[in-house]
């Protein structure tokens, strides 16, 4: 696996599971560490390593294929160091929750063997290919039209209002986004707001949020609008994977009054590798693990 690595982050019980693309063999390749963390319900990365040492030997002892499946692939660790760990493929990983009882496996090989076919799934998918793609270089910065592109980019073929603004009142949690028949107005404001600072650009991504312009979709576009703009004017970006879902979403909330918390949470998440696959890639999985439900 030479050259730049495609990484993916899932999230399942809020927690994460890493994985790596294997391009010559063309697969994914999971974490076995990650998934054994996951299944004994462990937060300790000693007590993870040791079971799944204990485990080894014990399917090893059995003459189980599953430990001669196991390849070694470097991961970043907590401490920003790459370590080789081991790795399974999809069938290793399947095979390995089998080893464990219970309902917790039961549902996480559910959760594991899930199909991307869904509206989420391709959606991302087409996200993850934007950062290859030359149309991330044609997309207008900071106004709407940018972010209707970036909208219809995500969701053409899956949504029939792909890249357009809403003509319905929409709410959430009791939220009332901006009115239907005022959006052409407010969204010409919000494209007139100032972008030469930090606090001015968060000041028009919560207000581009308050408008909320799309039927669905508008986290996932939004965060992406944001980022470019940060990368245009301040040559930084989010390392999104530095912000919990819960932080987050807390946050988008109270910034419809009073921002600060928000503006506190990006600016220490601020990263200058803005050219880093591996930064956007992580963001978009971070991106779409704050709207799963």
């Amino acid at each position: 696996m030479n050259g730049q690595q495609k990484i993916s982050i899932r999230f399942f019980d809020d927690r994460e599971v890493r994985a790596l693309w294997d391009e010559q063999n063309a697969k994914w390749w999971f974490s076995v560490l990650d998934i054994v963390a996951v299944l004994t319900d462990q937060n300790d990365y000693s007590k993870t390593r040791n079971y799944w040492k204990y485990l080894k030997a014990k399917l090893k002892k059995e003459g189980s294929q599953l430990v001669s499946a196991t390849t070694q692939l470097k991961l970043t660790a907590a401490d920003g160091k790459k370590y080789k760990s081991d790795m399974l493929d999809y069938n290793g990983i399947i095979a390995l929750g089998k080893t464990f009882p219970g309902i917790k496996a039961n549902r996480f090989i559910e959760w594991f063997t899930y199909s991307d076919e869904t509206i989420d799934g391709k959606s991302k998918t087409k996200a993850y290919a934007l950062f290859e793609s030359s149309f991330i270089d044609s997309i207008e910065v900071g106004t709407t039209k940018g972010l209707q592109q970036i909208h219809a980019y995500l969701f053409g073929g899956l949504y029939d209002f792909a890249g357009q603004i809403r003509q319905k009142n929409i709410s959430k949690g009791g939220f009332r986004f901006a009115m239907s028949q005022y959006l052409d107005t407010t969204l010409k404001q919000i494209e007139a707001m100032p972008e030469n600072t930090f606090d001015e650009i968060v000041d028009k991504y919560v207000e581009m949020n308050i408008a909320h312009p799309f039927m669905e979709g508008n986290g996932r576009s939004t965060r992406i609008w944001l980022d470019l703009i940060l990368k245009k004017r301040l040559k930084k970006c989010v390392d999104w994977s530095k912000i919990s879902k819960t932080d987050y979403m807390n946050a988008m909330v109270a910034s419809a009054a009073k921002s600060d918390t928000l503006k506190k949470l990006l600016n220490a998440a601020l990263t200058d590798q803005i050219d880093s696959r591996e930064m956007f890639m992580k963001g978009i999985d971070y991106s779409y693990y704050y709207e799963e439900n």
